[in-house]
């Protein structure tokens, strides 16, 4: 039996494989695709991907507190923001620094994550 090394996601634009041990998802890979600018990933500034986190964690507060996120997701998303602050998987935010938009490229991955990373915490 062989063991895949990818996963299939979807989006609106179809199927993509993405590597079976990546955190981040179809949307960062496909700004990897559309966006090889510089070469220079955003993991290359610890401080914006903490940032980054540290905002996420905000969000999820903030929706817990308006009665939108259940406490099981706050706890398992903060749990990851947290790990991603002291410096967990900074190697999975592979984004260019300089993208096309408004930084969803950067908050897409962050998103899938963050996201992902909650998931192991909620032993999905």
């Amino acid at each position: 039996m062989s063991v895949s090394t990818h996963r299939i996601e979807h989006d609106l634009l179809g199927d993509l494989p993405v590597p079976q041990e990546a955190y981040y998802g179809i949307h960062t890979l496909r700004a990897l695709q559309n966006f090889p600018i510089t070469g220079i990933p955003i993991s290359t500034y610890p401080n914006l991907v903490n940032a980054l986190a540290s905002v996420k964690e905000a969000a999820a507060l903030a929706n817990h507190e308006l009665g939108l996120l259940p406490e099981h997701k706050l706890k398992a998303i903060v749990q990851a923001c947290e790990a991603i602050r002291q410096g967990v998987l900074h190697d999975q935010f592979v984004v260019d620094v300089i993208q096309g938009g408004a930084g969803t490229s950067t908050n897409m991955n962050a998103n899938e994550v963050i996201a992902n990373l909650a998931l192991e915490y909620l032993g999905c």
